[in-house]
């Protein structure tokens, strides 16, 4: 049997660059989680939406009836068509890359503080999600869901509204708490959802 020798200086060394390759491998996944989905994370009340994303009215020509839902995907936008050439605009938060869509469906229900069960599609992807969450204010889903057709897809509120502006999500369209309630207060079940690229 050979023994070596090795300095202590050699093998704080060798340590050193293990434990740096084990911390960039944690750093690495942190950094490819996504960060729509941290459930039990309780939203900051104080935070503040950039103005950009703020809810308000806007001059939107469209040929669909007033009523109507329009998520813009690139703009991060959510139009409410109203009458004389109006919108209610809400700032969004969108799908990520492969998870955006486009299409037509209708609100097939609406809930209050809805409780959250991830897909099974999702849970393969994010093994570490749990499988069932009860509706509240640290619920990924946020204040209010619509959901979408028999899809897996929802408009909803968000416990993170950092995230709003930005493509997080596996593509659900998310809403501050704030905006979606005022969105779920205007719109009944059936209202028709255009989903534009």
């Amino acid at each position: 049997m050979l023994r070596v020798l090795v300095p202590a200086a050699v093998a704080m060394a060798i340590c050193a660059s293990q434990a740096a390759a084990q911390f960039s491998a944690i750093r690495d996944y942190e950094v490819t989680m996504d960060v729509g989905d941290e459930p039990g994370v309780v939203p900051d009340e104080s935070y503040q939406l950039d103005e950009k994303w703020a809810r308000r009215v806007v001059f939107y020509r469209t040929l669909e009836p007033v009523g109507t839902i329009i998520v813009e995907t690139r703009e991060r936008a959510l139009y409410l068509v109203m009458p004389e050439n109006r919108a209610m605009r809400y700032g969004i938060g969108v799908g990520r890359d492969g998870f955006r869509w486009k299409g037509q469906l209708k609100i097939s229900r609406k809930a209050e503080w809805p409780d959250w069960r991830p897909p099974a599609e999702m849970i393969e992807r994010q093994p570490y999600l749990p499988r069932f969450m009860a509706g509240g204010p640290g619920n990924p889903l946020g204040a209010r869901a619509l959901y979408l057709g028999g899809t897996v897809y929802r408009i909803h509120g968000t416990n993170q509204p950092h995230t709003i502006g930005q493509a997080v999500s596996s593509g659900c369209f998310r809403l501050v708490n704030n905006d979606v309630i005022d969105l779920y207060e205007r719109v009944p079940v059936g209202t028709r959802v255009v989903v534009q690229p």
